[in-house]
Order: structure tokens, then sequence, then C-alpha cells
């Protein structure tokens, strides 16, 4: 059975950093899920900068959606998994939801318990550890519009799922991580 580490912090915060650092340093071979789409030159940016921090040995699993299969894949070849990011795995969801999903709260919670479930059902069906990065998006104001705080809420519900299953939980400020399980 696997285990789950979960990083979570604010946006610049270093969570990314921590985790790859404990991706070296409790792996011999490492798996990165990648879940990040670029559709901008914004997010090519941020995409190469994690690209440039990543050793060359680590392999990059490009998983956007269904990356518990992607999980299991993985699992043949490494012993750790750093998967990047959970918040970033949500909106994909979020934005391929329709209208009619959108105005219907308990259907769009329920799939986002759903997705998250798979990931950590694959991650207690192989033999490595995972170190999952997630962003804390609620510590702010209530955002205006239904899209957004649709998101605020369902990364909060999800890192408290993955936070229950999770065995370590760090939260990283101003690069500097703290263990709170």
């Amino acid at each position: 059975m696997g285990a789950l580490i979960l990083v979570t912090g604010g946006a610049r915060s270093g969570k990314s950093s921590f985790a790859e650092h404990l991706a070296a340093a409790h792996g011999t071979s490492v798996a990165y899920i990648a879940t990040a789409q670029a559709y901008d030159a914004e997010m090519q940016y941020r995409i190469a900068l994690h690209r440039a921090r990543r050793p060359a040995s680590w392999q990059t699993y490009e998983a956007p959606f269904h990356a518990e299969r992607a999980i299991r894949e993985a699992s043949a070849a490494h012993d750790m998994l750093l998967f990047d990011c959970v918040t970033m795995y949500l909106s994909n969801i979020l934005c391929q939801a329709t209208e009619e999903e959108l105005t219907e709260e308990e259907v769009l919670y329920g799939h986002t318990k759903r997705a998250i479930g798979a990931l950590i059902e694959a991650v207690q069906e192989v033999d490595l550890t995972a170190v999952f990065v997630t962003n804390e998006v609620g510590a702010g104001i209530v955002p205006e519009n239904r899209l957004a705080r649709h998101y605020r809420d369902l990364a909060g519900l999800a890192n408290q799922q993955l936070a229950a299953f999770a065995s370590s939980v760090y939260a990283v400020l101003c690069g500097i991580p703290v263990k709170i399980k």
C-alpha cells in the first residue's frame, strides 16, 4: 500500500520546491505527474520553471485528466511520485464542467469527491510514496463570481479529503515548511 504526503501553501510559497526536495531525498526513482496545461505564455513560463528545477532522471507523466491512470503506470518503474498539483488538476476538471453542472453544486461536488477519491485509491493500490502538492486558496476574501467560489470550495474539500488520508501534511509559508500532521 502506498503512502501519501500532502504539501500545501499559498501561491509562490515554496511548496513545489519543498515537495521536490522531499521526493529527491526519499526516492531512488521519481515519477513526476504534471497536471498543468500551457494555454498561454504565462503558464508556459511557469511550466518551464518547474521543468528546469527537476532532475533529468525524473520521468514526467502529463496527466491533466484521469491522473489515477498515470499513478498506476508510474508505480511500475518508480518508488516515489510527485503530483504537482491538485488545484491545477481541479481547475482542469472544473473548466470541463457544463453550465448545467456548474449550477448543480451537488453534482459538481460529487464529481470532485470521486476524482480525488480515484487518486487516493490509486495511491493505495501501488507500492510507492506519493507527494501531492496543492494550493490553500480559501484564506482570502470570498470571490465575487460563482466559478471562483466553486473553485475555492472544491479545492478546500479536496484538500481535506487528501489530508485525511495522508500520513504527513506540510504547510509551506514564506518558503518555510511546517509539519501539521
